[in-house]
């Protein structure tokens, strides 16, 4: 009875289970849920782990160009009237100190001359020249020389500088312009200056290592000397109210529509023994470095050889006045060349009064502007042609 009641039991349960199906996971959606509801997703290979893509980076962000600003042009400083070139405030408006520098061969060599802002030469008697040469700042001028005595038209170009006129002596005509003119200059020879005790000037017939002078040829002074004595004096003065010196100057003055002109020959008498001065142009240093008497035309304190800027040729004319050849030399206009950079060009110039400084000008009447740096010019006759090379 007891097996009969089990067996029934169990059949009972195989009924219901065949009619309920199979039993559901509680909480999970069945199989067709979820193939209508979503997209198959690929499972990841064994071992491999899901990642996030990393987006491409930005593209930097390129600031808007902006223009640099204009930089401001550098303040010109002082500048020396003379050659363009810096120089101390205190001596900008002083007046330069203009010496009469002997420049016949037995002479040779000058001293102190390759220091001249501005070298002047011009025919004296005799067939010979003398030298001008101006100096803005003497302080640093070592020894000088030697000394000869003046002439009329060295005076007036002196003039026209407002400067300190240096000399030994002069001619008779000299002499007489500078009574009617009523000037005062630095005599060495006569007057104030030329009493040994002054201490401005000496005679040294030695003055050049190995090599003696004779009398004539042996006056000299110094940089030191002339600012002490000249500033004593209170001649070394700030220029005359009312005085101008209307020179341009740039860079490079070489003249833009020149012809060539790197060897430069400048007759100042003609002949196969007059006097010639050449102006080699060196490149390298854009200066022309100047010859006479057949080699370097050198300074004697430490052997430099004179050289300038610019070079200028002012032709004129040039009349002996008494028998011993002593010239007039006319100062009022004429015409020329202008020589800068290894290139020259015809210019006119113009002096006006004795106290008025040279102007040049190009052929079209502009007003010529030099190149900064020394210069040299040189006043021959009006019949005489340079040679440029």
């Amino acid at each position: 009875m007891k097996r009969l009641f089990c067996l029934i039991l169990t059949i009972l349960m195989l009924a219901l289970c065949a009619c309920g199906g199979s039993p559901a996971t509680s909480g999970a959606p069945s199989d067709s849920t979820a193939s209508s509801s979503a997209t198959p997703q690929t499972p990841p290979a064994s071992g491999s782990q899901t990642e996030t893509p990393t987006p491409p980076p930005a593209e930097p962000e390129v600031p808007t160009p902006q223009p640099e600003p204009t930089p401001e042009p550098e303040p010109v400083g002082p500048v020396n009237p003379l050659t363009g070139l810096p120089i101390d405030e205190a001596l900008v408006n002083r007046k330069p100190v203009a010496i009469m520098l002997n420049n016949i061969k037995a002479a040779q060599p000058q001293q102190g001359n390759s220091q001249a802002d501005i070298i002047y030469e011009v025919l004296a008697e005799g067939g010979i020249t003398r030298m001008l040469g101006l100096y803005q700042d003497i302080s640093q001028l070592g020894v000088v020389g030697s000394i000869r005595s003046a002439r009329p038209y060295y005076l007036e170009l002196a003039l026209g500088h407002d400067s300190v006129y240096v000399h030994a002596g002069g001619s008779e005509v000299f002499y007489q312009r500078h009574k009617e003119w009523n000037l005062s200059t630095v005599d060495c020879v006569n007057g104030y200056y030329g009493y040994a005790s002054t201490g401005l000037v000496w005679r040294d017939k030695n003055r050049v290592a190995g090599k003696t002078f004779d009398y004539e040829h042996s006056m000299i002074t110094s940089g030191e000397k002339l600012t002490e004595i000249l500033t004593k004096r209170n001649v070394l003065t700030d220029h005359t109210d009312g005085y101008t010196y209307e020179m341009s100057f740039t860079a490079d003055g070489t003249p833009a529509d020149g012809k060539n002109a790197t060897t430069l020959t400048v007759p100042f008498i003609g002949g196969s023994k007059g006097k010639t001065t050449i102006f080699r142009y060196d490149e390298a240093t854009g200066v022309y470095k100047a010859e006479q008497y057949g080699s370097a035309y050198i300074d004697g304190n430490d052997g430099t050889q004179v050289s300038a800027t610019n070079v200028l040729v002012l032709r004129t004319t040039c009349t002996a006045i008494d028998d011993a050849g002593h010239l007039q030399v006319d100062l009022s206009s004429g015409d020329g060349w202008y020589a800068c950079g290894g290139k020259y060009i015809p210019i006119t110039w113009e002096k006006g009064q004795r106290d008025q400084p040279l102007r040049y000008f190009t052929t079209d009447g502009q007003p010529l502007t030099l190149g900064q740096g020394k210069s040299y010019v040189c006043i021959i006759h009006e019949a005489r042609e340079i040679i440029a090379e």
